[in-house]
């Protein structure tokens, strides 16, 4: 088992007798479903229904203090934190930016040996393994608890890409894209049964009328790894972005009938003059409708 802090990574705690209720109605997720030991995926969003923030979120037990914890990115946790105190109002609830004493352990490739306090499955792929949130100065005593060998972060990121989980800010840019089109009704991140929240009246059209036309999706490099943001072209038609790549492995936001068009007429994909092909051509398929529970 491999385990590696992630030092992009931060915690926001929002608790109080309104937390629960109060996160409901903003966020993708749906927050009665979760229960300590539990994670879920969510994220808030625009009113437009483009994504702010993402997240894993937890229920922290009594013995810490209740209330929930957001597992986000590190560089957005104090704007998550004020546009959360931005919409409490008269809310019971407090909004805490806990980023520079507690941090993200993740831990794949087997299971615990033990789960430690604030541990739980990372909801979005199984591969991904586990979260536990911790210091950083106590990775190493925790990954030797749970039986795991302490490695550098670019070994998980390495093992993300190649299990097709997008990383905002690489795979696709905040304030810019839609649940669908980062994948996140597939990765159980939007729960399409839940009541009212920000942004749901776009992510409940697009999910009934499947308008979703781009997609990140898995690719394979046959050589050298383009900078992320770099078009991929189809012929000299451009069909996507490069994403987040480790060795062969990469991850690319594809207008997807554009793709199928041209795997369909077996024209090559390339970007910066750097073949590259799907790695699945049936990610190219239009994604199942589904509710997410």
């Amino acid at each position: 088992m491999k385990a590696a802090f992630l030092p992009d990574r931060g915690v926001v705690k929002v608790s109080g007798d309104d937390a629960r209720n109060f996160l409901n109605g903003l966020v993708t997720t749906d927050m009665t479903l979760l229960r300590p030991g539990q994670g879920r995926f969510g994220a808030l969003l625009a009113p437009q229904g483009k994504i702010t923030v993402d997240f894993l979120v937890t229920e922290a037990p009594a013995g810490h203090g209740g209330g929930f914890l957001l597992d986000c990115p590190r560089a957005l946790a104090q704007g998550l934190a004020e546009k959360l105190g931005f919409y409490k109002l008269r809310a019971k609830v407090a909004v805490e930016n806990l980023s520079d004493s507690l941090g993200v352990l993740a831990a794949w490739d087997g299971e615990p040996a033990m789960n430690p306090d604030l541990t739980f499955a990372d909801p979005r792929n199984a591969a991904l393994g586990w979260r536990i949130l911790v210091p950083q100065d106590l990775a190493q005593k925790v990954a030797d608890l749970i039986g795991a060998e302490l490695v550098d972060s670019t070994a998980y990121d390495a093992h993300r890409i190649a299990s097709g989980v997008p990383r905002g800010g690489l795979d696709f840019m905040y304030g810019d894209a839609f649940p669908h089109e980062t994948n996140m009704d597939l990765l159980h991140g939007v729960d399409f049964d839940k009541g009212c929240y920000v942004g749901q009246e776009v992510v409940s059209r697009m999910q009934h009328r499947g308008t979703a036309r781009t997609r990140i999706v898995r690719i394979v490099l046959e050589g050298p790894s383009p900078e992320p943001g770099t078009p991929i072209l189809a012929g000299d038609k451009p069909v996507g972005t490069i994403g987040s790549t480790a060795g062969a492995n990469g991850l690319a936001l594809i207008r997807i009938d554009r793709a199928a068009d041209a795997l369909a007429a077996g024209t090559a994909l390339t970007s910066g003059g750097l073949a590259l092909r799907l790695a699945e051509p049936n990610d190219l398929s239009a994604a199942p409708k589904q509710t997410v529970a």
